[in-house]
């Protein structure tokens, strides 16, 4: 199916305006967020490929990382 004979997608703008509302953003950021939500998303090969620029950690990195304390809680 072609572009031109796809439905025409319903505009969410709810998460925008939550949005709007918990940051100071300014126009453009809302212009820019907009924009980029209809982008091409990575497939799952290419996120793996992203995630190796980084590196692996090894566990004693990991160990050495901040993190929280305290009791445990239930939810």
């Amino acid at each position: 199916m072609s572009d031109s004979e796809k439905p025409p997608r319903r505009a969410d703008t709810s998460w925008f305006d939550s949005l709007a509302k918990d940051l100071p953003l300014t126009s453009e950021d809302i212009a820019v967020l907009r924009r980029l939500k209809d982008e091409v998303r990575l497939s799952p090969a290419q996120y793996e490929r992203f995630l190796e620029q980084f590196g692996h950690a090894s566990v004693e990195e990991l160990r050495r990382r901040p993190c929280f304390r305290g009791e445990p809680f239930e939810l």
